[in-house]
């Protein structure tokens, strides 16, 4: 999960997982796997900046390189 600022000022927090599409328009806006747009103060860079340092911090980077390679191997 990351923790951003809606347009208001309200911090929410967003599943990274869930994460398909950032778009800069000027605002930058979020579109989830489940079709949700979330409009956020946070730069397009920063958010990420935000989301591969939550992949990192639960392994997903890493599972998908261990992955990778074991498909490789076969």
């Amino acid at each position: 999960m990351i923790s951003l600022t809606r347009l208001n000022g309200k911090k929410i927090i967003v599943n990274a997982i869930l994460i398909e599409v950032i778009e800069e328009t000027p605002d930058t806006m979020i579109t989830l796997t489940t079709g949700k747009k979330i409009t956020v103060l946070e730069k397009s860079t920063v958010l990420v900046e935000l989301v591969q340092q939550y992949m990192q911090n639960i392994g997903a980077v890493r599972a998908a390189v261990l992955s990778q390679e074991t498909k490789e191997d076969s």
